[in-house]
């Protein structure tokens, strides 16, 4: 989730909040924010520069990089570049659920992310889509925010944790008792165990990252300490990325670690 720039969720009016939460996102391409509330541009963090050799050398434990349909495929029409951020390497990956219907063709998974632009860039008017990553229920991975999916892109997907760090959301909305398509997790656990190989984490492990931004669950400048593989609901006090979708992490941070040949 995601805050909005200068405007925090709490000082919304409740009606805005209900309908943001509420209103199926098929009527406007806006309201499939939901998971992305409260993460807004301006938490990603401080810039930093990226050692771009530190981050294709040849890592301890490589995983083969998963297909990623570019976002050319989905961003239709010229769109001029966003500024970009760096970090110095990917710590940990959190995972998503962009709140929106499960009932879709994948064929229609690059609308559906579109709407999810949209709804971030025209309504929120912020600079680019704050996921690095999106999947669909299919399984098919999509780049989303701009700068390169070989390199560590500062996103705007979790309040507080988005230096050194990968934001991968899945289409849909995945609550307690819902089902999760097993090549939508097989697909997340592929683009972590490859995004971390990179730096060589081990999906398994912990790590202590600091936060930038006192609206998420630690105070700017203390630090959390995180599964290498964690939920949106880690590191914000939200329900992200549903009941289901968490009680998978566990499965996904070992397929991940078996990819990376550990």
């Amino acid at each position: 989730m995601r805050v909005f720039r200068g405007v925090s969720a709490a000082r919304l009016p409740l009606a805005v909040r209900v309908a943001l939460c509420c209103v199926p996102a098929a009527v406007v391409a806006g309201l499939l924010l939901m998971c992305a509330l409260f993460a807004g541009p301006g938490a990603s963090g401080e810039s930093g520069r990226e050692d771009e050799g530190a981050a294709r050398r040849a890592a301890g434990h490589p995983a083969a990089r998963p297909h990623v349909v570019p976002r050319a495929k989905w961003l239709a029409g010229a769109v001029p570049a966003p500024p970009v951020r760096y970090a110095d390497r990917v710590r940990a990956v959190f995972v998503h659920h962009t709140d929106s219907p499960n009932g879709y063709d994948c064929a229609d998974a690059p609308r559906i992310i579109r709407y999810l632009y949209a709804g971030q860039v025209e309504g929120r008017k912020w600079d680019d889509i704050g996921y690095n990553f999106l999947v669909d229920r299919c399984g098919t991975v999509y780049e989303g925010r701009a700068g390169g999916i070989e390199r560590a892109v500062v996103g705007a997907h979790t309040q507080g944790f988005n230096q050194g760090s990968v934001g991968i959301a899945a289409i849909g909305t995945f609550t307690a008792g819902v089902p999760v398509p097993k090549v939508m997790t097989d697909a997340v656990a592929a683009l972590a165990a490859w995004k971390l190989g990179l730096s060589d984490v081990d999906p398994r492990s912990t790590v202590r990252l600091v936060s930038s931004h006192s609206l998420s669950k630690y105070a700017a400048g203390t630090s959390g300490k995180f599964s290498a593989v964690s939920g949106h609901n880690d590191g914000y006090y939200t329900h992200c990325p549903g009941a289901a979708l968490t009680a998978a992490l566990p499965a996904i941070r070992e397929r991940a670690a078996r990819l990376q040949s550990r």
